[in-house]
Formats: structure tokens, C-alpha cells, sequence
């Protein structure tokens, strides 16, 4: 029956969290992993039945370390999975014993209700549901058939015109007026899933961001239905609405009056179309209209692991930080610093080829000045704020004490590559905090610091890179005669580049670091 629910999508923090609870605690199937659709350094996970069926399905973009959003009218606020009644206590025994937090159970239109909330703050229901759609158990999840979560149950949505959103659902889409309990009117499907509307006048706006909600797909029977729902929408002037094709299904995107994103996908062509029923969800794949080296964007998605699974336990430290793993660690680790503008993942593709066996810590700047991400301010393009760069050497020499014990990096196999900024920064520590930084690869760097410190940096190998075609390509001399003056033994190389780096950077770094015994 091709009726309902098609997949609810939601935006997480922390993908190793959300794989924990959802194919974890829930016992989903991880049917899928992919690079988003729209931007290929997001990760996408899909979870389902044993089968990915259409309507069990609950997708993630993750936006790792990325800004909250706010519930509120104009999304959804609720999901629900459709459960045996008869495994309400199971799960309430469950949830008590993993220390998930829940409220409930309690009836809401006949139905025992079981409230739990994920990682990221989103309720996910759990309701004792006598009948429901074909699903197919999976088996992997470690929960018996009889307690295991069926299918999508639906999605609570709150809406500030609720006989507006109700109407548009139920021409568009498919549904048919249900009950109503209070403020809230229930809208069901053929295939008997649901999608409640609240009524949320007077609530605020949602906003987007992680631990928000952000569409609900309904179910077509194929292509040609999507388009005729196409037509009959752009005859109502409904606004924006966009068709893609998503490789595993053909969707159409609208807003419905209140300002909850709709998604009509189609059942196929599915999720095996690229990897066979037994290992789905086990190899990562790339939307093929990205043009980038794959390469590239999978050293940037973030890892994880399943249950069972190897996995990196992430640490509560001063910088936000990612961590990409090599197939194979030879214990050597590279801690690399990003230019304005960037992030925690920018320098990683670098990092993998300049060292292709070494762990990357990728490290974000906490300063945002110019609505960038930095190290520290600057006030001209050649003047820094001085006490922000002590504070932050100071937090950076803090940070990188603490991944020693946090994640076994050895201090005597770790190298820090920095690119403009990033680079700026490393050599600010490595004067202010003599012996933290040992070996470091300075990429379109200059001094930064007004004070001359005396310090003895005899123990400090540095790589410097400059560029003629560069503004600071003639400032980074000072900073390589201040590094050497102190001791340091300093290998400058003028490039014929740009202020960007390329394949000729990586290429001469990864020959240095060979040469240190890196």
C-alpha cells in the first residue's frame, strides 16, 4: 500500500551519539550512509525496518558541533514509532536502565504513549499500536520481534493556521480528518500512520538547527504522481517548490501554509539500487553530481562507529575538534589549524595526504571576528589582538596537554600544520609556550606577536611555506629569522602559489615529516 509516511528527517550534533541511540538503544537498521544531497561535507544517515521500507524510515544531517534550533510553529516537533502495546514496559524498563530520559506512559487518543528524548533534545513517541503497515523485522538490533519498533508511527506538527496545514495535507498528500483531542486534530493515512496537528498560535517561530525536526516526506507510487502533484500545486501558487531526484527516490519540496517543509518522495527505485539488501548501510556513498574528489569529502565527513563498533569517544575540551581516523594508525598524529574562515575540517583532506597513516585533529578557532571563525582578532590585515592571543595560546597549550591522555597521542610523534591564521597561531605558542610544539609545518605565515619572548626553541623543527604571489608571502621571513634566532631549526621554502595551498604544499610537507621520523 503506497499510503503515508514516507521518512521524517532531523538535524543532530553528534552523529556518534545519534548512532548510539537510534540503531543503539531503538535497534533501527542503519540502512544507508551517505554525503548530503545539497552539501557533500554533511553526512546522512538513514535508519529503518530490516528492509528500509518505506514509512519506517528516520533520516539525520548531521551538523556536528553545529548550532541549536529552537521548536516552534511552522515544523514538526514530535516523532512517533508504532510499537506492540504489549512492549510499552519493556521499553520503559529499557529507557530506566540505559538512562534515557522519558515521561509517560500516558493515553493520548486511545494509545499507550511512551515520551523518550534522543541526544539531541528531539522526542521521539513510543505508541502501543495494535495494527500496522508490513514491516520486516531486524534482526541485527538486538531486540526481540515482539518488542521491536515497527514502523513510523508519524509526527506531531505544530502549526500557527492549523485548518490550513490540515486542508493542504489532506488534498495533497493523501490524509483524511481522524479525531481531535483538545488543540490537537489527527490526520490519517491509508496505511494507518498519522500526522497530528497542534495548534500553536501564540507559540514563537521555529528556527532551524540541530535538534530540530527538519521535514516530513510522504509516500508516491512513482514519478509520474510526483509531477501531478506538481501541477496541481503551482496552479494553487503555493510559492518555492523544488523536485530532485535523490538517487533512492524522486521528491518534490513545498512548505505547506504554515511553514512546515513537505516532502513527497517516491518508494523507488530504494536503497538497494547501489548496495545489496545484506550490507546495506555499510559503505558510504557520494551523490555523483558532486565533482570534488571523493576522497577529499569522505576524509571530511565525520566517523563513527555502530554498535560494537570501534568507536571515538569524544572528550569535553577547550577547542572544538574532529578526528579522522587512517584504515591503518602507525601511532603519529597531525593537529592542524585552518586559515579565516575555516573550520575544524578544512585542513583534514591536507592532513590525510601529507601524512596518510596519521591520526587528524582538526581544530576549530574560537574567535569569530569578522563573522569567521579565527584564532584571535586582528585589527589590519598586519595587527593582532595581543591579549587575545595570549588567552587563546594559552587555551591552545591547555588543549593540546589534554589530547595526550584524551585520545593516546604520542608527544613525541605529533606535528602541527597550520595555514595562514592557523599557522600565525602555532607559532605564537610555540614562543609563548616553549617545548609544547615540536614540530610544525607554517603555511602563509608571519609573526604575529609585538613582544620579542626569550625562549629557547633548540628542540622545535619547523616547515615554513610562503608564496610569491602573496600578500604576506614577504612578512613570513621575520617570523622564520624570530623562530631560528630562538634556536629552532627552520626549512623555508618560497613557493611560486598563492595565498591557497595545493598538492605542492602537501607534497613537501609529507616529505618533511618523512624526513623528521614522523
Amino acid at each position: 500500500m503506497t499510503s503515508g509516511l514516507h521518512h521524517i528527517t532531523a538535524i543532530t550534533r553528534k552523529i556518534q551519539a545519534n548512532v548510539d541511540f537510534y540503531a543503539g538503544f531503538l535497534g533501527l537498521r542503519l540502512v544507508k550512509r551517505t554525503a548530503g544531497f545539497e552539501d557533500a561535507r554533511q553526512l546522512h544517515l538513514f535508519y529503518g525496518d530490516g528492509a528500509a521500507s518505506p514509512g519506517s524510515l528516520v533520516t539525520f544531517l548531521a551538523w556536528e558541533d553545529g548550532s541549536l534550533g529552537r521548536v516552534g510553529h511552522g515544523a514538526p516537533s514530535e516523532i512517533s514509532f508504532s510499537i506492540a502495546p504489549e512492549a510499552i514496559g519493556f521499553w520503559l524498563t529499557r529507557a530506566l536502565q540505559f538512562n534515557v530520559k522519558l515521561s509517560g506512559p500516558v493515553q493520548e487518543f486511545g494509545e499507550t504513549v511512551l515520551r523518550l528524548t534522543d541526544p539531541d533534545g528531539i522526542i521521539v513517541k513510543l505508541v502501543g499500536v495494535e495494527e500496522t503497515a508490513p514491516w520486516v523485522w531486524w534482526q541485527g538490533g538486538g531486540i526481540a520481534e515482539a518488542d521491536a519498533i515497527r514502523r513510523l508511527r508519524g509526527a506531531t506538527v505544530l502549526s500557527e493556521k492549523p485548518d490550513e496545514t490540515a486542508d493542504f495535507l489532506t488534498r495533497h498528500m493523501g490524509l483524511t480528518p481522524g479525531p481531535r483531542e483538545g488543540n490537537i486534530q489527527r490526520l490519517i493515512s491509508e496505511a494507518r500512520d498519522i500526522v497530528d496537528i497542534r495548534d500553536a498560535g501564540g507559540f514563537w517561530t521555529a528556527a532551524p538547527g540541530t535538534g530540530t525536526i527538519d521535514h516530513i516526506a510522504f509516500r508516491a507510487p512513482d514519478r509520474a504522481h510526483v509531477e501531478a502533484v506538481h501541477v496541481a500545486l503551482q496552479t494553487e501558487d503555493r510559492g518555492e517548490i523544488n523536485i530532485h531526484d535523490r538517487h533512492y527516490f524522486y521528491s518534490l519540496y513545498v512548505r505547506e501554509p504554515a511553514g512546515t517543509l513537505i516532502e513527497l518522495a517516491t518508494d523507488g527505485p530504494g536503497f538497494t539500487i547501489d548496495e545489496p539488501l545484506e550490507t546495506l548501510g555499510s559503505k558510504l556513498f557520494i551523490p555523483a553530481h558532486f565533482k570534488e574528489d571523493h576522497d577529499v569529502l569522505r576524509v571530511m565527513l565525520p566517523q563513527f562507529g555502530l554498535p560494537g563498533e570501534e568507536r571515538i569517544t569524544y572528550r569535553d575540551l577547550p577547542f572544538v575538534h574532529r578526528i579522522h581516523m587512517p584504515d591503518e594508525w602507525d601511532g603519529s598524529t597531525l593537529v592542524l589549524l585552518h586559515g579565516s574562515g575555516g573550520n575544524e575540517t578544512t585542513m583534514l583532506p591536507f592532513g590525510r595526504k601529507a601524512a596518510p597513516n596519521a591520526m587528524l585533529i582538526g581544530v576549530r578557532g574560537r574567535s569569530t571576528d569578522e563573522g569567521h571563525p579565527r584564532y584571535f582578532r586582528r585589527f589590519t590585515e598586519t595587527t593582532f589582538d595581543q591579549k587575545e592571543i595570549a588567552s587563546e595560546a594559552e587555551a591552545f597549550a591547555a588543549f593540546v596537554e589534554d589530547i595526550g591522555p584524551a585520545y593516546g597521542v604520542d608527544p613525541d610523534r605529533t606535528a602541527f600544520v597550520g595555514w595562514s591564521n592557523g599557522g600565525n597561531m602555532i607559532a605564537a605558542v610555540m614562543q609563548l609556550h616553549p617545548g609544547m610544539i615540536r614540530k610544525a609545518v607554517l603555511l602563509r605565515s608571519m609573526n604575529c606577536l609585538e613582544a620579542r619572548p626569550q625562549v629557547d626553541l633548540s628542540d622545535a623543527e619547523v616547515l615554513s611555506l610562503s608564496a610569491t604571489d602573496d600578500f604576506y608571502g614577504s612578512l613570513a621571513a621575520e617570523l622564520e629569522d624570530r623562530l631560528r634566532a630562538a634556536g629552532a631549526e627552520v626549512t623555508a621554502r618560497k613557493l611560486d602559489a598563492n595565498h591557497g595551498i595545493g598538492p605542492e604544499d602537501e607534497a613537501i610537507a609529507r616529505d618533511w615529516l618523512i624526513g623528521k621520523a614522523f
